[in-house]
């Protein structure tokens, strides 16, 4: 998309959109490329979510509740950013699909300098703990940011050792809301000297869907991700995945065989994960990373004739695709290879029942049915 500052106006029904039950971020993105901006977005919902069997037309989320949540989270001294914004993070904007919207508090620049995400298990060990806050202090002083969740254990003692260099926190919920509660002078530090992130609106407690949004932001500002101590079902575990997805560095620091916080970083090692046991194994990978840029959409993603074509060829798959979807995840071209149809009629159509409540489209191109209770 292209990068331009919005009026207050055009930023509000960024964030209409955005906020709107049903819309998640690939069908937001598939929503600005095919009507060009936010507002002719809005006004397609009603009749979209019809097709795609909604029994009552999808309400947008009202202009004065967006134009409320961006006044509050300026008295707090926070910006809503959009994905299509010049302040939005390079390396954010350059995820497919980008966060549709971000809230900041701080005034760290995220594009200034390289940034390194440090992850781990929330029973850190102490040996585990020291290692992540003098790896955040080492790589600091060589000048990286470094990117945590601000959990227990190696995210905070992570952010802890960054503090005086640069840290950025990426939040599961508002960015006024502290969690978990013991890392109240964190959260505040971090606000104040660096920066604290979230895709959730101000006041928003975090849920269980929420933390892999967080992690795929995690990974998405970072060049690479450290995994220090992870248990073979640790987040972090889902952070390093998102990494690899995203074309960023995977690293991990190896553990006792006998300690099972060290077994997830272990299996990450054994499966190609670079091994890391300095500050300098972390630069000289970081040195030869590529830094990704934001990709133009494909040029037909543009061309009003192309979008209205795959609706019209939605309408005789619509109901085809979503018979094939379960609550198991099913990649987007697996249906277009079972359909036999164009993938972009697929996708139509797979907008179309995502605004009906129907179908959830995850940011990595797979898709399951989902019902009003999910």
């Amino acid at each position: 998309m292209t990068r331009r500052e919005l009026t207050p106006d055009e930023r509000a029904d960024w964030l209409r959109l955005a906020r709107t039950p049903q819309v998640g971020p690939v069908t937001f993105a598939k929503l600005i490329a095919r009507y060009g901006n936010a507002a002719d977005a809005l006004q397609a919902l009603p009749e979209l979510s019809r097709r795609g069997g909604r029994a009552s037309p999808l309400r947008p989320v009202a202009r004065d509740a967006a134009e409320r949540e961006i006044a509050r989270t300026e008295r707090l001294g926070a910006r809503v950013l959009a994905a299509c914004e010049p302040d939005f993070p390079d390396l954010l904007a350059a995820l497919d699909p980008a966060p549709p919207v971000i809230t900041v508090l701080g005034s760290l620049d995220l594009d200034a300098r390289p940034c390194c995400a440090i992850v781990g298990s929330r029973s850190a060990s102490a040996v585990g703990a020291r290692f992540a806050r003098e790896l955040a202090a080492e790589l600091g002083a060589n000048g990286v940011i470094i990117v945590s969740g601000l959990a227990r254990g190696i995210d905070g003692a992570a952010h802890a050792g960054a503090l005086a260099t640069g840290t950025a926190a990426v939040l599961a919920g508002g960015v006024d809301h502290v969690y978990p509660p013991e890392h109240a002078d964190l959260h505040r530090l971090i606000g104040e000297q660096g920066a604290l992130v979230t895709e959730s609106p101000l006041g928003a407690v975090p849920t269980a869907k929420d933390f892999p949004r967080r992690n795929r932001l995690i990974s998405g500002l970072s060049l690479g991700v450290v995994v220090v101590e992870a248990a073979m079902k640790s987040g972090s575990l889902i952070t390093a995945r998102l990494a690899g997805e995203q074309g960023r560095e995977v690293m991990a620091t190896p553990g006792s065989p006998l300690d099972p916080r060290a077994k997830g970083a272990n299996r990450l090692i054994r499966e190609g994960a670079a091994l890391i046991e300095s500050a300098a194994d972390v630069l000289e990978i970081l040195g030869g990373a590529q830094r990704p840029s934001v990709a133009s959409p494909p040029a037909d993603e543009y061309e009003p004739c192309a979008a209205e074509t795959a609706g019209r060829e939605a309408n005789a798959i619509r109901e085809q695709v979503a018979a094939l979807l379960s609550p198991s995840p099913v990649s987007q071209d697996e249906i277009a290879r079972q359909t036999g149809a164009p993938i972009g009629a697929v996708l139509a159509a797979l907008v179309e029942l995502e605004l009906a409540g129907r179908a959830e489209i995850s940011p990595g191109g797979m898709v399951r049915a989902a019902w009003p209770d999910d």
